[in-house]
């Protein structure tokens, strides 16, 4: 394990110093937040707050780690090498079952989408039938899988699930013919999509929402002003993706996000939305799903969700 933590955050890819403007409660100043990305579009406000300076306009210190599967990731975390990641609500569960201290403090605006291979001979949900899917274990990935299976009238039972962690991996197998389907966060989902596969279905046409951005009980409590200070950048940075021609901005995301060459001419940012509170509907259906699968007990919003985006404005 340490092995593996030593080679993840060795891909630390910014670390932006702020003016020292920000100051803690405990007189703390300047506080570095250290987060956690995944190589899906939910982790460009990021890139762009980094590399336009909006952190630094905010007086804070922020460091941008790099993970390729999601079990890296919450490692790290449980580690205390991060404050805080690009998550999803399902890990915030794990977590708390585990006796790991976080909370969600945002949404995010990433979608998840189901991808039948080239070849395949897929092209419906209902061809799935007895067919392999791609996925990652008791993540956010298998969660939007076992969504839109249901809707469809069909049950993981129905398909034969393939357990591949790491998404770049996930990806190229589904390229190369070696699946049948795989479930993929943008922009590796319009990435297969551009080299012959074949887009079923998505977490956004089914109203499917739980990703988030969560950070640990003891960072919310000692660097909440900091983190209140990011979420100010993380707008600034929506704002801009908002308002700006996709051509300005998609040769600095590919160079900094570790996104595949492809997503260059595939990627398709969709509107993001300004920070704010997942919706209690979205965190009950996760905490339905977890316990149907008995993964975990019975939570409340609050257990789950911290108020500190709102108690600034």
């Amino acid at each position: 394990m340490k092995q593996l933590l030593a080679a993840t955050l060795a891909v630390v890819f910014f670390l932006i110093g702020g003016c020292g403007t920000v100051q803690e409660e405990n007189g703390t100043q300047p506080v570095k937040l250290t987060i956690g990305l995944m190589p899906d579009t939910d982790s460009v406000p990021f890139i762009i707050a980094a590399e336009h300076g909006y952190f630094k306009e905010e007086g804070i210190e922020i460091e941008l780690v790099s993970f390729k599967s999601a079990m890296e990731r919450d490692a790290a975390l449980q580690s205390g090498n991060l404050d805080g990641a690009v998550s999803d609500l399902l890990a915030v569960i794990f977590a708390r079952a585990g006796g790991f201290e976080v909370h969600a403090t945002s949404y995010t605006d990433g979608s998840y989408n189901l991808i039948a291979g080239k070849g395949s001979g897929i092209s419906s949900i209902a061809d799935l039938s007895s067919k392999e899917i791609a996925i990652s274990r008791n993540t956010i990935i298998e969660y939007v899988t076992d969504e839109m299976l249901a809707v469809n009238g069909m049950s993981e039972q129905d398909v034969t699930k393939v357990v591949i962690p790491q998404i770049p991996v996930r990806l190229e197998m589904l390229e190369s013919g070696n699946l049948s389907a795989a479930v993929l966060p943008e922009p590796m989902a319009s990435v297969a999509v551009a080299s012959g596969g074949r887009y079923i279905t998505g977490s956004g046409e089914r109203n499917i929402n739980p990703g988030v951005i969560m950070f640990t009980d003891s960072s919310i409590r000692d660097k909440k002003n900091t983190i209140q200070a990011m979420y100010r950048a993380y707008d600034k940075a929506v704002n801009y993706l908002n308002n700006t021609p996709r051509s300005a901005y998609i040769d600095l995301i590919m160079e900094r996000s570790g996104f595949p060459a492809a997503a260059h001419d595939a990627l398709e940012l969709k509107p993001y939305r300004l920070a704010g509170l997942p919706s209690k509907q979205d965190v009950t259906e996760a905490v339905q799903w977890v316990k149907r699968k008995e993964l975990a007990g019975d939570f409340y919003y609050e257990d789950l969700v911290s108020s500190i985006l709102t108690e600034e404005r």
